[in-house]
């Protein structure tokens, strides 16, 4: 794995210290997954922040995987947005802040469900794909082909797992995007409702749940940010009106900060692995112990 991960380090820009993190988390939890995965279509939920590193760490674990001789579908929860036509038509019935991708009720559970049954079935399977640039989903004749049944998919999202809030929590506005853009908490109330509905649905089908968790909320910010300034420099001046930077950011990530709040607060209980970041987003605590090291 060497050399693939000397390439891909540097692709991504990643530091020499990524290379421990490889050693004391991915192969740790490659062994795990290929100890637990029995049949096909093996599903691991993979949680994390905004910035965390969920797609790093899930691009390490599938090349790993596939060492081991395992057949791996990836798919983020991005990847399941719905059309940017779907959500102007909620944005105007149900409420403006849902022609903002990201929050549970911007996502097409059904089809979700769909491609997960598919990948634990017979043939070959098109996995969705949502362009961020164009902010709108690919049509299904550009997605990944992959052959059915794979032995594991690997699944990664911000609020992959969550469960709803209480009604209670729903009141009080966490920041100024919902005290000012959504005062009567009509939103908030939609989003809560959708992630206690049709998510579960999904959620319900991880068979190992894996939590990156964040320092705070207070990191996020930041993350995003290092991820948009990644952007303007793969993409030069084509980044213009793509990355955000700023109040433009800000205002993004304010959409998250209530699930991702209540996220750090409850999932850490019912994860199957959690893993401790720190601000730079290195791991510092694994629980339970992979490969022997609680740090």
């Amino acid at each position: 794995m060497d050399a693939w991960l000397a390439d891909f380090m540097e692709r991504e820009g990643l530091p020499p210290a990524f290379a421990e993190t490889v050693n004391r988390i991915a192969q740790p939890l490659c062994d795990l997954i290929c100890q637990r995965a029995q049949g096909p279509g093996y599903l691991v939920g993979l949680c994390g922040a905004q910035g965390s590193g969920k797609s790093t760490l899930v691009a390490v674990l599938a090349h790993a995987l596939h060492l081991r001789g395992l057949s791996v579908a990836t798919l983020s929860l991005d990847d399941l947005y719905l059309t940017r036509a779907e959500r102007q038509a909620l944005a105007r019935t149900v409420h403006p802040l849902f022609a903002t991708r990201g929050v549970p009720g911007t996502h097409d559970v059904a089809l979700g469900l769909r491609t997960l049954e598919a990948l634990g079935g017979n043939g070959s399977v098109s996995l969705p794909s949502f362009d961020k640039a164009l902010d709108d989903r690919r049509p299904a004749s550009q997605g990944q082909l992959i052959q059915a049944p794979v032995d594991v998919i690997l699944f990664e999202g911000w609020c992959m797992g969550a469960r709803p809030q209480a009604s209670e929590a729903l009141l009080m506005p966490v920041n100024d995007l919902e005290r000012d853009e959504d005062p009567n908490g009509v939103w908030r109330r939609r989003v809560n409702a959708e992630l206690a509905g049709p998510y579960q649905s999904l959620f319900s089908r991880i068979d190992l749940f894996v939590l990156l968790e964040a320092p705070d909320f207070s990191v996020v910010e930041a993350w995003r940010g290092s991820q948009e300034d990644r952007l303007r420099e793969r993409l030069g001046s084509a980044a213009s009106g793509r990355a955000m930077s700023g109040p433009e950011l800000a205002r993004f990530i304010a959409h998250y900060e209530r699930l991702t709040r209540h996220i750090l607060a409850e999932a850490p209980a019912r994860a199957d692995v959690r893993i401790r970041l720190d601000r730079a987003r290195n791991p510092t605590w694994i629980s339970p112990p992979l490969g022997g090291d609680a740090r």
